[in-house]
């Protein structure tokens, strides 16, 4: 029997659902490599927990950026280990795949995640528009004529979209997100407190301590590094206001495109969101008091997505379950 696969394939983490069984499995979209042979030593979990560590012989990447493909082939070796950790490839039977793409992507990016996903062992490929994806996967009636605003903060991308008859009306698609988040904190723990962390620490610090808003501060953590004056191991205790001002800047870009989007929504539509308001949903609508500060700059009413890590997959695994009842949410088939 031929499988559906459905593929969240995000920046940071890439999740799957099967259909019949739904989601069997969320990874980082992390792969290592040994150099000279070229041969996978480690993907998902295992291999983010390199990252930073591994001697000159062995490579880890993480082979898409911004939402899109950076490293076509590493990201096919990716996909190709995740369908066989699930079993979803056999000698005679490959998968059918419906994959989510990031709204307004080229259609060589475009093209280029259907190669990969071919390239990985698929049989039929479908791409569906990740903003129509996460609100359904968000519990939203994407197919009546409500306007729906969904707003997607994953780790490279941050989707924002008015949805309404199974159709995307205004939307931004902004390539800050949580990266651009992790990135800041970095550049302000140099800055402020003349210390050197990697990506995984800012990462830690934002889930840890992280903080949008003032209401949902969440205390301090310690974080160690290398001190940016004499190369010396540096401890510091970070508070989430710290965070706070670390993130304003993506934060803000992230608001000005809500609000760029509203300005855009013809005014009946523009009417249903003042009533209903926004849902956020991606990995960063975990992010503490992200729904009050987007709240008091919009002044509109928001919500954050029952599921906001999954939404994308889940969005998908109803298509797929569908059996072609929602089909409209399709918008592109491969050959």
């Amino acid at each position: 029997m031929i499988k559906h696969i459905g593929i969240d394939l995000g920046t940071a983490n890439t999740v799957l659902y099967s259909k019949g069984k739904g989601i069997v499995l969320r990874a980082p979209s992390v792969v290592a490599v040994e150099k000279q042979s070229g041969n996978i030593i480690a993907v998902g979990a295992k291999a983010r927990r390199m990252l930073g560590k591994t001697p000159g012989s062995i490579a880890t990447y993480r082979p898409l950026k911004d939402g899109v493909i950076a490293d076509f082939e590493i990201t096919a070796l990716m996909l190709h280990e995740f369908f066989d950790y699930i079993s979803a490839i056999s000698v005679f039977n490959k998968p059918n795949v419906t994959v989510s793409i990031p709204y307004g992507v080229t259609e060589v990016e475009k093209l280029a995640v259907e190669n990969a996903v071919f390239r990985a062992g698929a049989r039929n490929v479908s791409l569906v528009e990740e903003p129509i994806a996460a609100a359904i996967g968000s519990g939203l009636n994407v197919s009546g004529n409500r306007g729906n605003m969904i707003v997607d903060v994953g780790g490279g991308t941050t989707e924002v979209a008015v949805i309404s008859l199974d159709g995307i009306v205004a939307s931004r698609s902004l390539r800050i997100a949580g990266d651009e988040m992790d990135n800041a904190i970095v550049q302000y723990m140099k800055a402020v407190h003349s210390v050197i962390i990697g990506e995984i620490s800012a990462e830690a610090l934002k889930i840890k301590i992280g903080s949008a808003h003032s209401s949902a501060d969440k205390g301090t953590m310690k974080v160690y590094g290398r001190s940016a004056r004499d190369n010396s191991a540096a401890e510091v205790e970070v508070y989430s206001s710290d965070t706070r001002q670390a993130m304003r800047t993506p934060i803000e870009q992230i608001i000005a495109a809500i609000k760029g989007t509203l300005e855009d929504t013809p005014p009946e539509l523009a009417a249903d969101i003042y009533e209903y308001g926004i849902t956020v949903t991606g990995g960063c609508a975990l992010l503490g008091g992200i729904a009050q500060v987007i709240a008091a700059r919009t002044g509109l009413k928001v919500s954050i997505s029952p599921s906001p890590l999954d939404a994308v997959c889940i969005g998908i695994g109803k298509i797929i379950e569908s059996d072609g009842e929602m089909d409209n949410a399709v918008r592109y088939r491969s050959r």
